[in-house]
Order: C-alpha cells, then structure tokens, then sequence
C-alpha cells in the first residue's frame, strides 16, 4: 500500500495540472440593445470591428483558459457558425470550444447553469463570464488564491473578481452598481446589495447576523464588478431548485448569503492591475470601444492580439486602418480625428470629417458628412453633407444626402435614412416594427421620404416623480429596477445630463418607509452598524475631525517622503496603510496629494516651469499609484484645488500640461472633464471660487484647441507623407 502523503501529493499533482474550465453564458436575458439584436445575439455584435464573442475568448485565452462551454438559447444557430469560421475552431488556437444549446424556453442565467449541470461537463474550478466581457486580467493568481481558499474551506464556493475605481471612472456603470460588504481580513463577502441609479437608493441595509461574527468589517461602494467569477465545481448543481435565478449578483449572491442552509461562503478578489469591463448597454460600448482604441486593454488592441484577424496599424493619435491604407480609398482633404478606427475597403469623401469613431469594412463616406464618437458596422453607406452624432448604426444602413442623425440613436441593420432625414437624439429605428403591443411608427417628416424605417418607443424616457425607492413596479411596468426606463436612461450612450435631470427632481426628505427602517435598526439593541454608501461616522462633526486628522497624518507622511528621499512605490504603500487604518474614501487620499504637490510649487520669479515639471516628474506618479486611476477625477481635484485659493490659480494650466506630459491624464480625460456639466463653476458657491473655477475651465478650452490643432497638423503631414 502507498504512503498517504504520496496519494494526496499525486492528486494535489492532477488538481494543479487540470486544464482550466470556462462558461460563457452567451445570452443576456435584456433587450437594452434593441433594435440591433432584433436578428443576432449581442455576443456577436461588433466592437473595434470584431464581434464581442471573439473578444471574451481572446480574453479568456489570454488568462490561461484551455475549454470554453458556450451556453447559448438565442440565435444559437448563427453562434455556432460564427465560432466554426473563426480562428478559434483551428486545433492551433489553444481552446477548445463546446456550444451547448439550452432550450428555446430558457428565461435567465440560472436555467442556463442548471443545463451546464446536467450536461456533466465541469470538472473541475471553472471561469464564468458573459460573452460581452473585454479583459486583460491575468486570472493565474485569482484561481490559485481561490483554490488554496478551497482547501482550507470547502464551503468557499465562488471568487467575485472586482476592481477598484473612483465615483466617476468611466467603466462604472451609474445605474447598475453594487455595494460590497467585505471582511477586510479575509475579503469574504458578507452582504452584498445591488445599486440602481433609480430608485434613489439612500440607505443600505446590513442584517445584523451577517457581521456580527467578524472584527474588521468594510463597507465598499468604490468597486467595480468585473463580471468575472471563479467558480467551484459544485455551483452548477446549486442552480438545480433556483433555475428561476434572474440575476448572478443580485439573485444567486444574495441567495447565498442569506441562506442558513447551505452555509457557503463568496469572496471577491480585488485586482489591481489589468482592464475588465461588460459590454452591457450603449454607454459602456461606447466607453469600452475608445478604451480599446485608447489602448487601456492593452495587448488586446486593434493593430495586436485582434481576434478579427483583421491587420490594422497604428498612427499618431491612436488611428488605425489596414497597413499602408491599402484597399482605402481616402480623399486628400477628408480629416481624420483621434481615436479613429477605419476598415478594410473603405471610402471617405471630400472634406468629410471622422473623430472619436469606429468604420467597418466596405463603408462608403460621402462628401462634407461628419461622423462623430460614432460607430458604423458593415457596409454602411452615409451620403454626402450628413451628420452623425455619439450612435450606433447597424450593418448596411444608408443615410441619404443632406440627413442628420442626433446623439444617442440605435438604427438598425438594413434601415434606410432620407434624404434630409432627422432623428432626433435616442431614437431606435428598424426595419420592422417592436413586439405588438410597444407602438412604432413611420413619420416622414423625421425618417425621409425614401426611408424603410419604423422609429421604436425611446428607451430609457425620463419621467418625473417616482424616483424613491418603491416595493411595486415602476411606472412602466417593469419589475426589475434595472430595467426601469428611468434607470436606463443612465446607460444610454450620449446622455451626460440624466444623472443631473434626476437628483434635480430629488425629493428633499426620506420616504417613510426609510424613515421606519431607520428608527427599527436604530432601536436593535444599540447593536446596529451605521450603514450608507460608505463607511457612515456618528456624526458630521465627527466625520470632519477624522478627516482633519487624516489628511494632517498624510501630510506628514509625505514631508517625511520628501526630504528623506523615498521612493513613490514606498510613499504609496504608507498612504494606503494610512487610508485603511481611517477607512477615508480614495478621493480624500488623492485631494491631499495633490494639495501636497501645490504646497511643493514655491518658486521664485522665472521658475515656476521648471520647478512645477521637476516636482510633478518626480511624485507625480503617486496619484495613480495609491489605487483606483481616475483621471477625471484628477483633473476635478485639480481644478477645485486651484481655485480655492489665488497663489494656486496660476499654477492650474501648468500643473495640467505636466500631468499630460507625464501620462497622469490623457486627452480623452480633459475633454472628459471640459464637457462636464459641473466644470464651468456653475451653482458654484461663493461667487469667488465659482469664477477661479471657470478660469480654470478657459485655460481647458485652450489645451483642447491645442489637441485639435496638433490634430489638424497630423493629418497635414500623414498628407505630405503619402505623396
């Protein structure tokens, strides 16, 4: 008989060597992409001109997975097809690929994983995904720290992989967040609470039972949700009696949590590099796609790693098209702005202007037409002196001369626009009609008298009232809080001000039912927890002396850091260990270096360049370095910090280009904080602070024209170059 310790060693051995398992759930179980899924999935939509599928599979590649499942109930067909032509049906890919169709009837994502269950083909710790996922997120250490969790507790069935980010950063999604509550030793999950834009959240409730065990308690509003999960062989089975699980997080999580039964336990993982975002509505595909052409996903960009297996280079100021600009055909006086993507076959017009946008192959640009932060997918056809504005256009749709399509807009595939077309913004339009009973209509006057289009009901239209928490449907019928027309309005691409419109509308006191719940845990036993989007102190009073006394310990960390020479890798580690022991929101770390670096700008007559580049050279880097790069949020700190005091004023434009020099922000960040509502000082008090800020905002206006300007000589000199 063999030694114990050589049989456990021998299966410790095939454990370790056991190929990685994934799960792509390819269905959505939404409609927030409607018109342009009305004929295929969203998983095959095109981003950067490859569908969204092949984008999670060179993700999940790219992570060390070697078999995918593909679980897929709409259009399984056309997913099928598309995975059998792609490069990842070559035995040279490294995945393996398995489609499993689940019945017709499928509704949500937990009949989905009851089918995985009883198809028997996990094995082992898997991956589970949504096939709208893009991510460069190395999951070797996720998967090695959950499995030596699963060692020591079985019990520890599932890892939320999450990232760390400011309020503001652009991949966090406004109306459909989340609140983590962590053990901060372990990063066990203990309660966790989805966060809709709308209903007006204003109280978070923890049960008592689920904290009461555990000494260092943290509550996290700052995280965003990944949407990746690692999974124990056996959460499969788990979905067997909860098939009718509309929701991971929302359903399965909580369910798990809540349950005395099962006594599983969730963790999460904070990663703090890498980039992982969902496409999950026109806002983040939008946000996704110039993150992609921005570089920020980096090895998966256009010109490397493009699971099209299209060829694209990159130029100056992040443009691509196929090399050389073979098979293009662009006319000498056409401008192509930043962050442009153009497909093979192509042709642009005289004069015609494209910025901010995505063509796929076999577009055609006609003369004088603007195409802006747009995306175009195949075969696009838009006619001289046209306009599009911040939409999506589906495959082979034709805008006729002189039309003008507004911000926001879906149109999909095969609709034909004009001439003198005007959608208005956040208009869908296809070429057949919503499912009965949602309207549709063919006004001449907006589509154009040759057009083939019916204009849907507006998704996400803004009504007033009605914005508080609520046990019944909203007023549009709809159950599910995230799906409420007042909460998508805040995942639409093109609407910056829906945040604004609806705390504007904000009633002033509680609900009644808060108001309850308040004084009921106020009540328990003096035993209850304060509970908000954030840690809550006792008092305002309370809260403003802590945060004196934290930004004074900060301070003092930095002097220390300054004259004795540390390095900013050391200097961040301090300032975080100082953060946690004052459980303080990022932002108030990042205001405080920043007021730092101000204090540091002294400098005689003639010096000021010099010593701002110096000391912006030498720590600037320490704004990114403790956590959660937000850039915008930089800027806003920046400006804020500024304008309060008038030494400071001068110094905001020279700060600014030295942070763009030194890549703290990028041109997409101030453009990103220029257009915002807030950046001009307006309902600003004191009147005083409220002019230093637009000053600030000015001296914005100007880089931006710099940007343009270097634009515009780019594209004379790619011009002369071509000659």
């Amino acid at each position: 008989m063999p030694p114990k310790g050589g049989s456990t060693g021998a299966h410790l051995l095939s454990e370790e060597d056991e190929p990685l398992q994934a799960v792509i759930l390819a269905d959505t179980y939404n409609e927030r992409f409607k018109p342009l899924t009305i004929n295929q999935p969203r998983c095959l939509l095109p981003i950067c001109n490859a569908t969204l599928l092949d984008w999670t599979l060179e993700s999940l590649s790219l992570a060390g997975v070697h078999e995918v499942f593909v679980v897929c109930t709409a259009h399984a067909d056309l997913i099928k097809e598309k995975i059998a032509a792609s490069k990842w049906s070559r035995g040279s890919s490294g995945l393996k690929i398995t489609p499993i169709i689940t019945d017709p009837s499928c509704f949500a994502p937990g009949e989905a994983l009851r089918d995985i269950y009883t198809h028997g083909v996990i094995t082992s710790d898997f991956v589970l995904v949504f096939g709208d996922l893009v991510s460069n997120v190395r999951l070797d250490e996720v998967v090695k720290a959950h499995k030596a969790r699963r060692k020591v507790d079985k019990d520890a069935i599932m890892t939320m992989v999450v990232k760390e980010a400011g309020a503001e950063h652009r991949t966090r999604p406004l109306g459909d967040g989340g609140i983590f509550v962590l053990d901060e030793d372990t990063n066990e999950c203990l309660h966790y609470e989805a966060v809709p834009g709308v209903p007006l959240k204003k109280l978070v409730h923890i049960p008592k039972e689920a904290v009461s065990k555990h000494m260092n308690v943290v509550v996290r509003n700052n995280l965003i949700d990944c949407g990746i999960d690692i999974c124990s062989v056996e959460v499969p089975s788990l979905f067997q009696d909860n098939f009718d699980y509309l929701d991971i997080r929302r359903d399965f999580v909580h369910g798990i949590l809540t349950s005395d039964l099962l006594g599983k336990s969730i963790h999460c993982h904070v990663v703090k590099d890498g980039y992982a975002a969902r496409v999950k509505d026109s806002k983040s595909y939008d946000v996704i796609s110039k993150d992609i052409l921005s570089r920020w996903t980096y090895p998966l960009v256009p010109d490397e790693n493009n699971p099209s297996g299209q060829k694209y280079e990159h130029r100056k100021g992040h443009v691509y098209m196929p090399p050389g600009g073979k098979s293009l055909q662009l006319s000498r006086s056409c401008k192509l702005g930043r962050n442009t993507l153009i497909g093979s076959s192509t042709s642009i017009g005289d004069n015609a202007q494209i910025s901010g946008s995505v063509l796929g192959p076999n577009c055609r640009i006609g003369a004088n037409a603007v195409i802006r932060n747009s995306y175009l997918w195949d075969g696009v056809i838009v006619e001289d002196n046209c306009v599009v504005e911040r939409s999506i256009l589906g495959r082979d749709v034709v805008l006729l001369k002189g039309s003008t399509v507004a911000r926001g807009c879906l149109v999909g595939d095969g609709v034909k626009l004009g001439p003198k077309a005007r959608l208005a913004e956040f208009v869908r339009v296809a070429t057949e009609g919503p499912e009965e009973g949602e309207g549709g209509e063919s006004p001449l006057e907006v589509l154009g008298g040759e057009s083939n289009g019916i204009v849907w009901p507006t998704l996400g239209t803004f009504i007033r009232g009605n914005l508080e928490e609520s046990d019944s449907e909203d007023e549009d019928g709809v159950a599910d809080e995230l799906e409420s027309a007042h909460n998508l309005r805040l995942l639409r691409m093109g609407d910056e001000t829906a945040l604004d419109d609806m705390q504007r509308y904000e009633p002033d006191s509680s609900s009644s039912e808060e108001d309850e719940s308040s004084s009921e845990e106020e009540s328990n036993d003096g035993q209850s927890r304060p509970s908000s989007f954030t840690s809550a102190p006792i008092s305002d009073k309370l809260n403003s002396l802590a945060e004196a006394e934290f930004r004074s310990e900060v301070m003092a960390s930095l002097d220390r850091a300054w004259s004795e020479g540390h390095a900013v890798e050391n200097a961040a580690v301090e300032l975080k260990t100082l953060r946690m022991a004052s459980n303080v929101p990022l932002r108030k770390v990042r205001e405080s270096i920043i007021a730092f670096l101000l204090d540091k700008m002294e400098t005689g007559p003639g010096e000021t360049r010099d010593k701002v580049k110096k000391v912006v050279e030498r720590w600037g880097s320490l704004i990114d370095a403790i956590g959660g790069i937000d850039a915008v949020e930089t800027i806003e700190i920046l400006q804020e910090s500024c304008s309060k005091e008038a030494r400071f004023l001068p110094l905001f434009g020279l700060l600014l280009g030295a942070f763009y020099q030194a890549d703290i922000i990028e041109e997409e960040d101030v453009r990103g904080w220029h257009g915002k509502a807030g950046s001009k000082g307006r309902d600003v008090k004191p009147a005083g602070l409220a002019a230093n800020m637009e000053k600030c905002w000015a001296v914005g206006s100007k880089m931006i024209e710099q940007f343009d300007a270097q634009e515009t000589e780019s594209e004379e000199d790619d011009e002369e170059d071509s000659e």
